[in-house]
């Protein structure tokens, strides 16, 4: 890809067993396939948008044209970065980290997602810490922040080892039902306090401007 055009192209977010990277058209078509062949129980929605509602061949091209959407619509004031998460070589699901005015508030939000094959192995943990040290070490961010439902166990289970705290509740309609999401908060001495993956940040200075820092 260009990076000279495009430098996020050029960043890329290592940790002892992953490779986080904007993808390139091929590890796209990876990644949608890996939605296409499922991300949970189809009886479960753990999503507030339930985007998963869909054939395979729909959900593999929403990921598709949703990631290149993320390209297309970034400013330095509204940002979303989305990342195919790669293991072994292999990529397994993807990472997002996204903000409005974050060069106001040092505010970002993270979000993700696994193919099912791939859950249960402490992936989840580790991509999640590689998003918050690109926001914390990489952008200097205040505060970072995330959501589950309350039933998510294992989305929980990841903020609280990652030093999340409780920021509150919200009611959100999904599927036509009113469902509990659980807000969670994540400062800077609570990241320091729960670092325990080793991540290395390559190629991030010539995209700082995109990030308005």
């Amino acid at each position: 890809m260009e990076t000279h055009i495009w430098p996020l192209y050029g960043l890329r977010i290592t940790t002892p067993r992953l490779d986080l990277r904007l993808p390139d058209l091929d590890r796209l078509s990876e990644l949608s396939a890996l939605a296409a062949a499922g991300v949970h129980d189809e009886d479960w929605m753990p999503f507030s948008a339930a985007w998963t509602d869909a054939s395979p061949e729909d959900r593999g091209r929403g990921t598709f044209q949703h990631l290149l959407g993320t390209v297309a619509g970034w400013t330095t004031r509204n940002w979303s970065l989305s990342l195919a998460v790669s293991c072994e070589g292999l990529v397994v699901g993807r990472q997002d980290l996204g903000a409005t005015d974050f060069a106001v508030t040092g505010e970002a939000q993270t979000g993700s997602w696994l193919g099912r094959a791939h859950q249960g192995r402490g992936i989840g943990t580790e991509m999640r810490a590689a998003a918050l040290h690109l926001a914390f070490e990489g952008l200097g961010a205040r505060y970072l922040t995330s959501s589950a439902m309350t039933d998510n166990a294992p989305s929980l289970r990841v903020s609280e080892k990652l030093g999340y705290r409780p920021d509150g509740l919200a009611v959100v309609s999904v599927r036509g039902t009113a469902r509990t999401q659980r807000r969670l908060r994540l400062d800077r001495a609570g990241w320091e306090a729960h670092r325990t993956v080793p991540v290395e940040l390559h190629g991030l200075e010539p995209s700082l401007a995109l990030f308005g820092v």
